[in-house]
């Protein structure tokens, strides 16, 4: 059991560190000075990739394959999605660089990681794939506990830490210096990334 937990473990780890929409998310809330924000963003990514987890080991990947067009029409969603929260930071970036970022509740941040985590099907591609290889072909009930449980503990730890991390003075500071050119990057990535997630589902059908 030990082996396959450390096996997904990794495999989770180097995915979560890879910089994408949900980290850019957590740490800009952080550095604007919206540190409980951040942890509520993170909650929200956290709780997707919990879901997304247990639809994996249910099975997700066999709906998918058997119709193809419910993941082509997730990936569409996430796709315009990311680029709406592109042209959103985009603007935000316009502002002057003394105006403080509004200022998101609990309920709203945790909405907002979780929609931008959701509208990613890849996540559950991902889980599916590593699970398939990482887990035994009859996997216990307390293994698949223990897997689910380790999904969860790495994304509430990795999303708490880039909380805490670029909120540190310093780094807020840093920000603040820099928001309008630091905004307008983040905006070009996610917008980089929300057009990637609509061309490959246009490829996708165009090859049909």
């Amino acid at each position: 059991m030990f082996t396959t937990l450390l096996t997904i473990a990794l495999l989770h780890w180097l995915v979560l560190v890879t910089p994408g929409a949900n980290v850019l998310l957590v740490s800009q809330l952080a550095a604007g000075g919206q540190r409980r924000s951040a942890f509520f963003a993170g909650l929200g990514v956290t709780t997707v990739a919990v879901t997304w987890a247990l639809l994996a080991l249910l099975g997700i990947n066999v709906v998918f394959a058997a119709m193809p067009q419910l993941r082509l029409a997730l990936q569409v969603a996430g796709g315009m999605y990311l680029c709406y929260v592109a042209v959103r930071l985009w603007r935000s970036g316009s502002a002057g660089k003394g105006e403080p970022a509004a200022l998101l509740a609990a309920a709203a941040a945790f909405r907002l990681g979780f929609l931008t985590n959701i509208m990613n099907p890849k996540s559950a591609l991902f889980f599916g794939s590593v699970f398939a290889s990482a887990l035994p072909p009859n996997p216990s009930v307390s293994l698949l506990a223990w897997t689910v449980g380790l999904v969860f503990a790495n994304a509430l730890a990795w999303h708490s830490f880039l909380a805490v991390a670029f909120s540190h003075p310093r780094v807020q500071a840093a920000y603040a210096r820099q928001r309008r050119g630091l905004n307008r990057v983040a905006g070009a990535i996610v917008g980089a990334l929300g057009l990637r997630l609509l061309t490959t589902a246009a490829a996708e059908i165009k090859a049909r």
